[in-house]
């Protein structure tokens, strides 16, 4: 299996002491835990993307050139790219840099995002979000790919021998396709042969694991090689202790109040995904997608949900409200104790020689 840590950036105050980290130093602090992740060996580094609320990812790219420079080895990602309210010209534009800056480490995660107060940010119906990310995609596909681009589509001007500079480090990055509450990005990721990112953070396994299994069906009924049918996992955050019991117990106050804060948006209880289905730690940890325990408990986790969803890649976040050393602490502790655990039951072709798709750049075995 692989490994990838995301940052989505979130920055609001911490749920207990209402403390806020300075957006210079929690920048600071990202770009020191990528470096880290790469001399632990971790695969990948994700930035995330949000327009509204207390999160400080609204231009993940400049980010993502910060860690260009910074890393030399691990593979850059998003996490995801809201393409639906983005112009695909200056995504492919973004991005081609970042593939060059960082001499093809780039693969992207796209999706229409998960935060409502985007849309009217950008004068957008938030109705017609997966026809803007439909259409964003197809043109976007095409940028990467060719020099010369004519184009005709419903939600944008066309264009007439478009070329978009730089290009692509070696040839066009890989896309992948977020994937958390409905069908439409899995049907666009298996119609044209991409893998697929599952959040699997605040619903139950089971409405996820609906999604991936569709995912493949339709990507087989497009007649496309299963071997390539790749899928990561998100998960619920990652804390780690010495025992389950004593993670559980430091990082209740943490998570509950999390929940608390996540109430105060007030989010229409209809809405799938954009709150958390589990109240407490205790359910998170005994049926949710939370990380939580000791590192064999948590590799444990992890196989056990690789067992319903076949991923091939899992992306870990650590809470931005911890201090920074337990943060690092965390990661080192997953990096030596756990990834090795998991390892040692699941291979993939991910990301190997075998993978004739990967970033270029990225040397990993």
């Amino acid at each position: 299996m692989r490994f990838q840590v995301l940052d989505i950036v979130f920055n609001p105050p911490h749920p207990i002491t209402g403390a806020v980290v300075p957006p210079a130093d929690r920048f600071d602090r990202l770009i020191e835990l990528a470096v880290l992740a790469e001399e632990l060996g971790i695969d990948s580094f994700s930035v995330g993307e949000r327009h509204a609320g207390d999160v400080l990812s609204s231009s993940p790219t400049v980010i993502l050139g910060a860690l260009a420079q910074a890393t030399h080895r691990i593979l850059l990602s998003t996490g995801v790219t809201v393409l639906s309210v983005l112009d695909p010209i200056r995504v492919a534009e973004d991005l081609g840099t970042i593939d060059q800056l960082s001499r093809g480490r780039l693969e992207v995660v796209i999706g229409k995002g998960n935060e409502v107060l985007q849309y009217p940010l950008f004068g957008l119906d938030i109705a017609r979000q997966y026809e803007y990310l439909t259409e964003n995609y197809e043109l976007l596909r095409r940028l990467i790919r060719e020099e010369h681009v004519d184009w005709t589509g419903q939600h944008r001007h066309p264009l007439s021998d478009a070329t978009t500079l730089p290009r692509p480090f070696d040839g066009p990055f890989r896309i992948w396709h977020g994937s958390a509450t409905s069908v439409e990005a899995v049907d666009l990721a298996a119609e044209w042969g991409d893998p697929i990112f599952t959040a699997n953070a605040l619903q139950p396994r089971e409405n996820y694991k609906v999604l991936i299994d569709r995912y493949r069906e339709q990507y087989l009924h497009h007649g496309h090689d299963p071997d390539k049918a790749y899928v990561g996992s998100g998960s619920g955050g990652l804390f780690l202790g010495a025992t389950t019991e004593a993670a559980v117990a430091e990082y209740r106050p943490i998570y509950e109040g999390i929940v608390a804060q996540q109430d105060k948006r007030a989010h229409d209880p209809a809405a799938k995904g954009k709150v958390t289905s589990f109240r407490t730690i205790d359910d998170a940890v005994a049926r949710g997608p939370a990380l939580v325990g000791s590192s064999e408990r948590v590799a444990a986790k992890i196989l056990d949900y690789h067992d319903a969803y076949g991923h091939d890649v899992q992306s870990v976040s650590i809470n931005h409200v911890l201090d920074f050393e337990r943060q690092k602490d965390t990661l080192r502790q997953f990096a030596e104790e756990v990834i090795p655990l998991v390892r040692a039951e699941v291979t993939t072709t991910l990301w190997t020689t075998e993978d004739k798709d990967r970033a270029r750049g990225f040397t990993a075995s």
